[in-house]
């Protein structure tokens, strides 16, 4: 077992976090209200002035201080380019600040509802925004962030399953078959069609990173990293074949305003979707010694969780058979 994957917050205490916040300048008047963040700790709360912020404490051994910083330097670029996203606050002229053994930073708090994936107004203006920030993201790529790559969505998560004792042992040959067939069909397409430049990415741009109150405010960038285009606008589909054509030709036309697309990345749109869904299920799996993932995720240690994830798995490799989206003429 890793250092990350027997970590747990055990000792991130609230008179911790207390601290750690006083000690560059923040008194808290109110208590902490934890949001919904398994991998990092994020925790709401008002100063002494009644301003409402919000505090996150990166889980150790994950990210080095330079990639953490690099997302906050990400953000802060965007938000210069008036793109509205949760980007971190300078305090003592620092983003990141660190606290017996913790790196942590310090938001504004924003609020709104989830945009509505089926919304062609919304998706319009994501559309819009997704453009504008990958017209950012092109201009230099991370010098520390990692990319995506079949090895890290792929390959690693492969091996991390097959070494788990989470997997019921009489699902074993039925699991490991398809996941094997899935992981290998993907990555053939993956590097046969990503011959794109790379660029900074949001990295996980999915309807609950979104929030909508007169239009979208990105945040979590926590995922940021190098990759195509399509990463950040896959995730934004939904329904049918139908209903993604028509969702895709709206995302793309307002994304071109501000950013050039080949239209060639469509093919990316499975293979990315299986990376997704293995490294999902390491990701689970790599964090189950900590306390807070099986309360969040009791279904995974169940058969019934195994043997849908199966069924999921088929139907990705047939998916992945399938000639790619084809937008409208």
């Amino acid at each position: 077992m890793t250092q990350e994957q027997s970590f747990t917050f055990a000792e991130l205490t609230p008179d911790l976090i207390l601290d750690a916040i006083e000690a560059i300048g923040i008194r808290v008047d109110s208590g902490l209200l934890a949001l919904n963040s398994y991998e990092n700790r994020v925790y709401q709360f008002l100063d002494e002035d009644r301003r409402r912020y919000v505090v996150k404490f990166y889980r150790p051994q994950r990210w080095t201080a330079q990639q953490i910083q690099e997302e906050h330097d990400y953000a802060l670029e965007l938000e210069q380019h008036e793109i509205p996203i949760a980007a971190p606050l300078k305090l003592n002229g620092e983003t990141l600040h660190q606290h017996q053994g913790y790196y942590f930073t310090i938001f504004p708090s924003v609020g709104g509802r989830q945009f509505e994936v089926d919304n062609l107004d919304q998706l319009e203006w994501m559309g819009r925004f997704i453009g504008r920030i990958h017209a950012v993201g092109a201009r230099q790529p991370f010098k520390f962030r990692d990319s995506f790559t079949t090895t890290t969505h792929l390959l690693e998560p492969l091996q991390q399953l097959q070494s788990s004792k989470l997997v019921p042992a009489h699902l074993h040959t039925s699991f490991f078959t398809i996941l094997v067939q899935v992981v290998d069909l993907a990555k053939s397409l993956y590097l046969k069609h990503n011959s794109f430049p790379a660029l900074r990415l949001h990295g996980d741009c999915h309807p609950g990173n979104i929030l909508w109150r007169d239009g979208p405010t990105f945040v979590d960038l926590d995922d940021c990293r190098n990759g195509p285009a399509m990463q950040d606008i896959w995730m934004m589909l939904s329904g049918d074949k139908q209903q993604q054509i028509l969702q895709l030709d709206t995302l793309l036309n307002a994304y071109e305003e501000f950013h050039e697309f080949d239209t060639a990345q469509l093919s990316l749109i499975e293979p990315l979707r299986a990376m997704r869904m293995v490294h999902y299920m390491a990701w689970v799996e790599n964090r189950w010694q900590d306390p807070a993932f099986p309360r969040a995720f009791p279904w995974f240690a169940d058969d019934k969780y195994w043997e849908q994830q199966i069924l999921s798995l088929k139907e990705q490799f047939s998916a992945l058979h399938e000639e790619p989206l084809r937008l409208m003429p």
